[in-house]
């Protein structure tokens, strides 16, 4: 069992329909989901470990641990089956619980997710490197320091999914990324082309087209849903 609670935003009835969040957000960044999707699901958006309003606890900060706390969380509230949604780091903890737990997914979508940290552009990966390696040298003087050690940590250290891993999946998978996504237009197509049962939508946008184009992003997965 885990050894935290997680906070989560729940609005609506119906089928469950789970939103995972990027590194460093909160289940608020789904703001225009919630509101949408809510009219037809039970949307529940979650706070991963250490992020938003959910405690840190004392458990690794790795995406294997937050698909762990997603089992026992869905658990916790006995939901048995479920639509993922998840975006960026919540699109590779979404792809890791659909490999470790694929009858517990009904159907997954995969916005701006990354199978290893090299499907990142150059651009926006060096940076991170770059953060990473200073906030590890002051993360045993510094709590602040360690925050961001970690938090970056997870974008430099991970995730490491071999792609043939992918077929294994036969729930129908929706793979979404912007026009200008911080991810590599190869890198997305690998996924998608991975997956039996994938269909891919490139919508006008940079990495948080959900955020920011909310009726195309809404638009693309109300009509997968509905297929």
């Amino acid at each position: 069992m885990t050894d935290i609670q997680l906070h989560y935003l729940e609005q609506g009835q119906g089928q469950p329909l789970v939103l995972l969040h990027g590194n460093g957000e909160s289940g608020d960044y789904f703001e225009h989901q919630i509101s949408h999707f809510s009219q037809n699901y039970r949307v529940i958006a979650i706070d991963t470990r250490g992020h938003g309003k959910s405690p840190r606890g004392t458990a690794p900060f790795t995406i294997r641990q937050f698909v762990q706390d997603l089992k026992d969380f869905l658990d916790a509230i006995n939901i048995a089956k479920t639509i993922v949604l998840g975006f960026s780091d919540g699109g590779n903890i979404a792809m890791e619980f659909a490999l470790q737990y694929p009858e517990r997914v009904e159907k997954l979508i995969l916005n701006g997710a990354n199978l290893f940290p090299s499907g990142v552009k150059a651009i926006y990966q060096w940076p991170i490197e770059v953060g990473y390696r200073i906030a590890k040298l002051f993360a045993k003087k510094s709590e602040k320091a360690l925050q961001n050690a970690e938090m970056l940590g997870l974008m430099v250290n991970e995730p490491h999914i071999d792609p043939s891993e992918l077929s294994k999946l036969t729930m129908p998978v929706l793979v979404v990324a912007g026009t200008k996504d911080m991810i590599k237009g190869s890198h997305t197509r690998l996924i998608y082309k991975s997956l039996p049962n994938s269909k891919l939508s490139i919508l006008e946008g940079d990495h948080f087209v959900a955020n920011k184009n909310p009726e195309a992003f809404n638009t693309a997965v109300t009509s997968f849903l509905s297929l």
